[in-house]
């Protein structure tokens, strides 16, 4: 092998409306190197090919072989012609590319309905009156969902938008499933999926092609894939990485899986791929991987032997989204709760601030891996130049940073470069919620772009996350939630219930707090999910310490990360689960805040001990904090025009300052107005600013002899700075 041609693939499915990064970040690296390499996301490809005239009559053909069909497949069938009429217009208009078809589908008699319709309430409640565009990839999601109902009743059960043979890939500690699969005849979903690997490879002659699995629901098609890639191009070679090896396939010893697949690397792809390729290019022994496995001697090996260090997060390079079809995602709407909609809706440039999580202490989670494990940050001026590229590249100016925790600092840091370039973008992230979070660096966040952030307060009970080791109260969670709310910030949190010892009264308690949270308008969206034990967190590594047993299952030489587990301490978790969800609906919707949460279960449930107005209670407390020395003045509105005037027959200054939406005025004496003008222009974000602390704003006041500090930052007058956008961050 003389030089790699690379061929990176995400194969079916993960998102509809959005690339999933990793091969941008692979190539991004390839790019460093010189290394040519050509991305595909399958997935969305599939769905193209799928959802087009010639698929719905490919699906329809099959659908009618059926014997036997329910009511709604029936119905489907029956308006077979109206569904493969309109198809093309209706991908096309969740394509950004024919939004006057909105007004045709919100008359809702262009669109066939089926059962998914039923479940529509009221679409102007939701939408409101003038919500044309929204409502209207509301109804066309529905559309498409009717359909995906169908493909999974009718034609291949293993069917849906962001996964493909997800069961099969889940918990999966033996191949035996998925090995038969193999050997079955190919699916429709299949068949589409590996003409389009076939077209790729004849137009990219690659020599090395990389298959990216980053989720359960991605594994089937990549080792289906594989294995046509083995039958018709033998000489190229296939290696797998991604978020599902890295996490499930740390101790296998199948060699099954090496009739399709060469290598399977793990952690970060940097490294290990270049090692590989410099392996393929004869250029290092086999035994010189890195963190790769591959069949020798019909034996399965873990080759760990390079002596290189990973490539460090500041040199991996930019992302790179060129090949993908960018134009050919689906911005749909499931849910109508504007926070779940970022997930699905809109296309956006997928960064992250640093490698790995600050915090890295929660029981729960995978904090032995190196994904988690190893932190490092990059600095925001690389972050700023990534991003500057990849607005040049794709045309678009969304970000979502897919920290595992964004930090605090770096946000900050970000936040400050993005103004003082004049970078106007839209970001979300996630974080922990931390009280370094105040509420003039949730403004300075808001005037940067962002528009949300998603934490966990899992279990809202502070027994439990004292257990979780999060680091966090639930009282503190509150109280950063209304400063990101009343900064303009959605705010999503991850809730769990289920931790181990985990109590009935608990888990009312933790709903109660939930509810006061969404009472009080100080969260706008949240997911219950039922705790899993994984093989490589705390909680699974000594179940014992957390007062749980193991209870299966054995690994037999494919997946091992979920874990099984007997809690006698805790309640029966299950019971729980759709009460959960269906009050969590209604709170997010600002309905059901008055019933009794008996009302949500079918089963009797204790009465919760949370003081009904707990959460009020705590965000109205005042929390008064020495300032950090080390906080800076930051001056966000625009420069001060002054003019000397008389009131009561005295001079005074009367700054006026102009913003966006208003005009204010405050008068200060003629010698402190002249002086606080010039300090207000200074403290504008700027290239050529220079940080100010309160303890440097003090010493140039009295430097200019202008009185007694304490009494002016006190005063009415520059307490209203604050609120017209002097931040103390």
């Amino acid at each position: 092998m003389n030089k790699a041609q690379l061929l990176l693939i995400t194969p079916p499915f993960t998102q509809l409306n959005t690339p999933y990064p990793a091969t941008t970040y692979i190539k991004g690296y390839l790019n460093t190197l010189g290394l040519p390499s050509f991305q595909a996301d399958l997935g969305i490809e599939v769905i193209i090919q799928l959802f087009s005239k010639k698929g719905l009559r490919q699906i329809f053909s099959q659908v009618k072989k059926q014997k036997k069909i329910s009511k709604n497949a029936s119905r489907i069938i029956q308006l077979e012609h109206s569904y493969i009429q309109v198809i093309e217009e209706v991908m096309a208009f969740l394509q950004h590319k024919n939004p006057t078809l909105a007004f045709s589908i919100c008359e809702r008699s262009f669109l066939p309905e089926a059962e998914r319709f039923a479940q529509i309430d009221d679409l102007e409640w939701s939408f409101g009156a003038i919500g044309v565009q929204d409502k209207a990839k509301y109804l066309a999601t529905l559309f498409l969902e009717d359909l995906g109902d169908l493909i999974t009743e009718a034609v291949d059960p293993y069917f849906g938008f962001s996964r493909y043979a997800e069961r099969l890939g889940i918990s999966a500690s033996s191949y035996d499933t998925l090995h038969s699969k193999l050997q079955e005849p190919l699916t429709l979903i299949d068949t589409l999926t590996i003409e389009l690997l076939d077209a790729l490879i004849k137009k990219e002659h690659p020599t090395l092609i990389c298959f990216s699995i980053p989720f359960p629901g991605n594994l089937y098609s990549a080792l289906r894939c594989g294995q046509f890639v083995k039958r018709q191009y033998p000489k190229i070679n296939i290696a797998m990485g991604g978020g599902y090896p890295n996490t499930e396939l740390r101790s296998l010893t199948d060699p099954r899986v090496f009739e399709v697949v060469d290598f399977i690397c793990l952690d970060d792809g940097e490294r290990p791929l270049k090692n590989l390729i410099e392996y393929l290019e004869d250029k290092r022994p086999i035994a010189q991987l890195k963190r790769t496995f591959c069949l020798i001697d019909k034996k399965v090996r873990y080759l760990n032997g390079s002596k290189d260090l990973d490539i460090s997060f500041h040199k991996t390079g930019t992302p790179d989204y060129s090949d993908l079809l960018l134009d050919k995602y689906l911005s749909v709407i499931e849910v109508t709760n504007p926070m779940h909609r970022l997930w699905s809706d809109g296309r956006w440039n997928k960064l992250t601030m640093a490698h790995g999580c600050y915090w890295k202490k929660c029981s729960f989670c995978d904090i032995s891996l190196d994904y988690i494990k190893n932190y490092e940050p990059i600095s925001a001026t690389i972050l700023c130049d990534r991003m500057d590229a990849l607005i040049k590249q794709t045309g678009v100016s969304g970000f979502h940073f897919v920290d595992e925790a964004a930090p605090p600092s770096l946000m900050k840091e970000l936040a400050l470069e993005l103004i003082k370039r004049k970078m106007n973008i839209t970001w979300w992230t996630n974080i922990r919620f931390e009280e370094r979070f105040t509420y003039d660096l949730c403004r300075l966040l808001k005037r940067s772009g962002c528009i949300a952030v998603s934490g966990g307060l899992e279990v809202a009970s502070d027994r439990l996350l004292a257990k979780m080791n999060k680091g966090i109260t639930v009282s503190q969670v509150a109280r950063v939630s209304r400063d990101f709310t009343a900064s303009g910030i959605m705010v999503h949190a991850y809730l769990m219930y289920g931790f181990p010892t985990q109590t009935a009264q608990e888990t009312i308690d933790s709903l109660e707090m939930v509810r006061q949270l969404f009472e009080n308008g100080i969260i706008q969206s949240g997911f219950w999910h039922q705790f899993a034990m994984t093989a490589h967190a705390p909680v699974g590594l000594d179940p014992a310490a957390f007062e749980v047993r193991f209870s299966g299952p054995e690994h037999a030489g494919f997946a091992k990360n979920d874990l099984i587990h007997e809690d006698p301490k805790g309640a029966d978790h299950k019971r729980f689960s759709e009460g959960l969800r269906v009050s969590l609906y209604n709170y997010m919707n600002s309905a059901g805040f008055d019933l009794a949460l008996s009302k949500w279960f079918d089963f009797k449930i204790p009465a919760p001990s949370i003081p009904p107005h707990y959460i009020l209670q705590e965000i109205e407390k005042e929390y008064k904090k020495t300032p950090n020395s080390a906080a800076i003045f930051l001056w966000m509105g625009t420069k001060p025009q002054t003019k000397v005037i008389k009131k009561g027959g005295v001079e005074v200054m009367k700054l006026s300052l102009v913003t966006k939406q208003d005009e204010d005025t405050l008068l200060f004496p003629p010698k402190t107005g002249i002086w606080l003008a010039q300090v207000l222009t200074d403290l504008m974000p700027s290239q050529h600013y220079q940080k100010t602390t309160l303890k440097g704003l003090e010493k140039d006041f009295n430097g200019h002899d202008l009185g007694n500090f304490v009494h002016f930052v006190e005063s009415p007058a520059f307490k209203r700075l604050s609120t017209l956008g002097l931040l103390l961050i």
